[in-house]
């Protein structure tokens, strides 16, 4: 079977992180335009704007800087991609390292002190339960194309 990747968008060049940003990896982009690569952002499919404020995870939670609680829209969103990752029978994903949805490996600690603690995003948790493999821009898997 051919991979066909789930990919963050801001991986892909498109600018909906916190804050209005994009995270272009050259690998990603290449894959998105070869049509092995759908982009999906689980912070805007959970119905948050672009910019927002800062997220990170604090105790099973998604919490802002000013202490707002966006655990919901962080699970309401990593759902939503999900479905898109096997509505395209994605076998593989490449997600924003560090991220409250898209992290794998480690996360920020929810003291916004750049601490990063071990753990996954939400939507990385979905995507490990449904035995998607999971890669970050960092450790991108070998021969992806």
């Amino acid at each position: 079977m051919k991979n066909k990747f789930i990919v963050s968008a801001c991986l892909a060049g498109i600018h909906c992180r916190y804050n209005r940003k994009a995270s272009p990896c050259k690998q990603v982009i290449d894959l998105v335009n070869q049509g092995k690569a759908i982009t999906v952002c689980p912070e805007i499919l959970g119905g948050m704007t672009t910019p927002r404020e800062p997220a990170e995870c604090n105790n099973n939670k998604i919490i802002t800087k000013s202490g707002e609680d966006l655990t919901n829209q962080f699970i309401d969103g990593a759902k939503e991609a999900l479905i898109v990752a096997k509505t395209r029978k994605c076998n593989m994903a490449i997600l924003k390292s560090k991220s409250p949805s898209c992290g794998y490996g480690e996360v920020y600690d929810g003291t916004f002190s750049g601490k990063l603690i071990p753990g996954n995003g939400v939507f990385t948790n979905l995507l490990l339960k449904e035995k998607i493999k999971v890669f970050t821009e960092n450790e991108l898997p070998k021969n992806i194309y």
